[in-house]
């Protein structure tokens, strides 16, 4: 299988009016404010999968800071997924800061077939990643529900562009110590976290933190692959494009191209988002 583990969909609806969910959440505004910015809904992103030989997508909320869009954004996302079974994987959205309320949608998502929690992003929703008591409550029902959580993270150097944020590497390496025992997928390479831990023991308390490729090939050199697999194990690296970004036949060729090998590839590209959200078990 060939599984996308970050993808973002939106209604049809939103598309149409988008300047009027501009007003709505200042995250929002800013990602979208270009006119080139691009946006897809769930048709859209099984025909791409359909041309790009994908077998499955993760489909990502947007990480709104309003909780009822959020559980807008979660129904769509949820019946999207029951008309294309199988192929299209919800990953819900939930306001950390919203306390009971987050959990109460958390565990009525659950109830109706997410598979993870996530995008969390934690600038536009105005939390800290590392706010560990305030996350507790969300983080014990995610585990409760065997629900990886999908964050948002950024590398504190390099150019600066739209939704950029500013969750460090260290911030997730705070809430991994606090976590331990939670599934953690970092977006875009975990802002680079991959390669501290080359540092033992960094390598011990991030023993359930993944990272996906999203939006990789905009942010670094095609070798991150082979030197990410090289510093974590290829077990520890899910494909993403980040579509409707970027484009998923082109992702896939310049990984095949990247020079890992195909056990790697194998791993990468779908056996280990396979195992993380328990597909064999469903």
């Amino acid at each position: 299988m060939i599984i996308d583990a970050h993808t973002h969909v939106f209604p049809p609806g939103i598309q149409a009016n988008k300047e009027k969910w501009r007003q709505r959440d200042a995250w929002f505004a800013d990602l979208y404010a270009s006119s080139q910015a691009r946006m897809a809904t769930a048709d859209d992103l099984v025909a791409e999968m359909d041309r790009s030989g994908v077998d499955a997508s993760v489909i990502c909320a947007f990480g709104f800071a309003d909780p009822g869009l959020l559980a807008e954004m979660n129904d769509y996302l949820l019946a999207a997924a029951r008309t294309n079974r199988g192929r299209l994987l919800p990953f819900i959205g939930v306001q950390p800061r919203a306390g009971k309320a987050a959990v109460a949608e958390l565990e009525r998502c659950a109830r109706l077939g997410a598979y993870g929690i996530g995008e969390l992003m934690p600038d536009g929703q105005g939390f800290a990643l590392d706010d560990c008591e305030m996350l507790a409550p969300l983080v014990e029902a995610a585990q409760a529900h065997h629900l990886p959580i999908l964050t948002h993270t950024s590398e504190p150097l390099g150019h600066a562009y739209p939704g950029k944020g500013t969750v460090s590497p260290l911030a997730v390496y705070r809430f991994a110590a606090r976590f331990a025992e939670t599934t953690l997928i970092c977006a875009h390479w975990g802002g680079g976290l991959p390669f501290l831990e080359l540092q033992p023991e960094v390598a011990a308390a991030l023993a359930n933190v993944y990272y996906d490729t999203a939006a990789g090939l905009y942010l670094y050199r095609d070798a991150v692959f082979p030197a990410a697999a090289l510093a974590v194990g290829p077990r520890k690296i899910l494909f993403a494009t980040d579509y409707p970004l970027l484009n998923q036949e082109r992702f896939i060729a310049r990984l095949r191209a990247s020079g890992l090998g195909e056990a790697a590839l194998r791993l990468v590209l779908g056996d280990n988002a396979a195992r993380l959200l328990r597909l064999r078990e469903r």
